[in-house]
């Protein structure tokens, strides 16, 4: 036998095998061309809520920076209104329209007073499956966050504010509240890099006062499954006062050493604490 016809099976097996090759490429590609990618993408976002967070008073959305970058990096679609610091009842409506625009399940999380905030406007919003508070109010019905605040000791606030008048859209003076800039990283974000407060201090949205007093018409938290945040470095409002807030609203409840400005200081914690409202209510 010559080399020349030694070679022709190996010729006529390589083309039997070239062709079995070109199918299972056709039917690999069939598998993962762009219908089965959009499959994949429509279960990775049904398995991932929408994360709302709302921040409180003397701070603005920024303040969910480090919070925001974590959970976007998870692969959560996330939105942090502004929260026009009021009236709670307004506020709750500002939130509320927020809420409506979005598809799909919502996690919605409230600092400060905006767990207060985040508290009526989930009343009546279906699509939120879980209510995070961090170092947050969670007002029963009939409640204001300044009562809540001075239901226990540990505040020192009122020795820090600032009142600063401004005209109200039908007449009258109301009043807005700041932290002293000279005051506001130990009150606020003691630990916080100083120079990082000095900005949040000269960038701080004031609140009226009015809407720390306003009083609460209904609780989400008696109806939704919620998590708490309780920070035990506060003083804002006092760690007795969250705790208080958190047993009462059968809250998973995570206690961390920080400041009130916890989401700044530690982003990470409240970013895991977020995830595990969302993965329980994933179902």
């Amino acid at each position: 036998m010559n080399l020349k016809t030694a070679i022709r099976p190996t010729r006529r097996h390589a083309a039997v095998l070239g062709a079995v090759a070109g199918v299972a490429a056709l039917t690999l590609t069939a598998a993962t061309g762009p219908a089965s990618a959009a499959r994949d993408e429509h279960h990775a976002s049904k398995a991932k809520p929408t994360v709302v967070l709302v921040h409180g008073a003397f701070a603005d959305s920024s303040s969910w920076n480090g919070v925001i970058e974590r959970l976007r990096r998870e692969g959560y679609p996330v939105i942090a209104p502004a929260n026009p610091l009021r009236g709670l009842a307004s506020d709750a409506e500002y939130v509320h329209s927020v809420l409506k625009s979005v598809k799909g399940p919502v996690v919605l999380v409230g600092h400060s007073y905006g767990g207060a905030v985040i508290s009526e406007a989930a009343a009546d919003s279906p699509q939120v499956k879980a209510l995070v508070y961090v170092a947050a109010f969670a007002p029963e019905k009939g409640e204001s966050a300044l009562g809540l605040s001075n239901k226990f000791p540990g505040s020192t606030l009122g020795t820090a504010l600032n009142p600063v008048p401004f005209p109200l859209p039908g007449g009258g003076t109301g009043t807005d509240l700041y932290i002293k800039a000279d005051k506001f990283h130990h009150q606020f974000a003691a630990d916080v890099p100083k120079p990082v407060t000095d900005l949040m201090a000269a960038t701080q949205r004031p609140v009226a006062a009015s809407a720390l007093d306003e009083k609460a018409t209904t609780a989400a938290w008696k109806t939704i499954p919620s998590w708490d945040l309780i920070t035990t470095q506060d003083y804002n409002i006092p760690p007795a006062a969250q705790r208080f807030m958190a047993q009462r609203a059968h809250a998973h409840t995570v206690e961390i050493k920080a400041s009130h400005a916890v989401s700044v200081s530690h982003p990470g914690a409240v970013t895991r604490l977020i995830e595990q409202a969302a993965q329980a209510t994933s179902h």
